[in-house]
């Protein structure tokens, strides 16, 4: 006889209808769904606070019907609307399964030791969508953790093959200082300088007031770049197929799904050598990776992509095949076997 799917509430910042991100809340939920899981979600509140007392109504009016928890874990403020489900979880003996975001967080284990060990340590299962956060977790003594990577719908990203390379680079992210956006502008400044003709695309909305900051210096130093705000992942997969190269220059990060989606789509990946990103590009193979914040490095591994169409043909396809091993059809087991406690 099939087994039932379990009935599941998921925590998190579903914020993609209200002008931020889409975020693996929104993704890894509608996917859930569609294999019979029963998700409710919270919350898409955009107020912090209003977003907190929301995630805790929510949590009382269903925790009676509900066989598990999902929260989306942070090492920011957010870290504690985590907690506090933790607790609620713990209180009514919920099993809960945090899912681990952000590169930051091996540096809250340190910060918070306590409130780590009773959150983590009380959890089902802490899910890591890297390999980077496993070891990190695994070195504190956290032995409850299962890496289960983000995952894509491959179909929705068709490959493009790039043999012939310009410098047209397209970088999606939020705009942070984390993610360093003045990073991206300050190379493309130094391939102009070189004489190659190269523009910039930096599709994501604005965080932290970093977006401000990075299309004044576009503006000040006359920079050929496009900011096209938020767009839907419909939108700037459609257009991604105008550009070449794929950069990503944060200094923390775990395992993006923004570079995930550009290795499926065929992008010889630059980025920076951070967190999870080695643990997910494989150097001079799939992608290239730098030194946080060094431009030299990344306009050099750029020029190497542009120069040379033996290198840039064989890391697309590369790239692609990285994506493939993302799919969703292949990563849904795992989800499957740890829900079926």
């Amino acid at each position: 006889m099939k087994k039932k799917k379990k009935t599941l509430l998921y925590i998190g910042n579903k914020l993609a209808n209200k002008g931020g991100t889409a975020t693996v809340i929104d993704t890894l939920s509608e996917q859930l769904i569609a294999e019979g899981y029963r998700v409710v979600t919270a919350s898409d509140k955009k107020n912090k606070a209003h977003r907190l007392l929301d995630m805790v109504t929510t949590f009382a009016r269903v925790y009676k019907d509900i066989d598990a928890v999902l929260i989306d874990t942070y090492s920011t403020k957010n870290f504690y609307y985590a907690i506090l489900i933790g607790k609620l979880c713990r209180k009514y003996n919920i099993p809960y399964f945090p899912i681990l975001h952000g590169g930051n967080l091996p540096q809250r284990l340190e910060r918070s030791p306590l409130k780590s060990a009773k959150y983590f340590g009380g959890a089902q299962l802490n899910i890591s969508p890297s390999h980077y956060l496993k070891e990190a977790f695994e070195l504190k003594g956290f032995n409850n953790i299962k890496y289960i990577p983000n995952a894509i719908e491959l179909e929705l990203y068709p490959f493009k093959q790039r043999t012939l390379i310009e410098p047209k680079l397209l970088w999606v992210r939020s705009f942070s200082e984390i993610y360093n956006p003045l990073m991206a502008l300050n190379v493309l400044e130094k391939l102009l300088s070189k004489g190659l003709d190269a523009s910039l695309t930096m599709v994501g909305p604005d965080k932290d007031g970093s977006l401000v900051v990075s299309k004044k210096m576009a503006i000040d130093k006359a920079l050929p770049v496009t900011f096209t705000g938020l767009l839907t992942k419909k939108e700037w997969i459609k257009q991604s197929s105008d550009f070449d190269v794929f950069i990503n220059t944060t200094n923390f990060d775990n395992l993006p799904v923004s570079v995930i989606e550009a290795m499926a789509l065929g992008f010889p990946v630059v980025s920076t050598n951070v967190g999870g990103l080695p643990f997910l590009i494989t150097n001079n193979v799939d992608g290239i990776l730098v030194k946080p914040d060094d431009v030299e490095a990344m306009v050099q591994a750029i020029e190497k992509i542009s120069n040379d169409h033996y290198i840039s043909e064989a890391m697309s396809k590369a790239a692609r095949l990285k994506g493939e091993s993302y799919n969703w059809a292949i990563i849904k087991d795992s989800w499957q076997k740890v829900l079926d406690f």
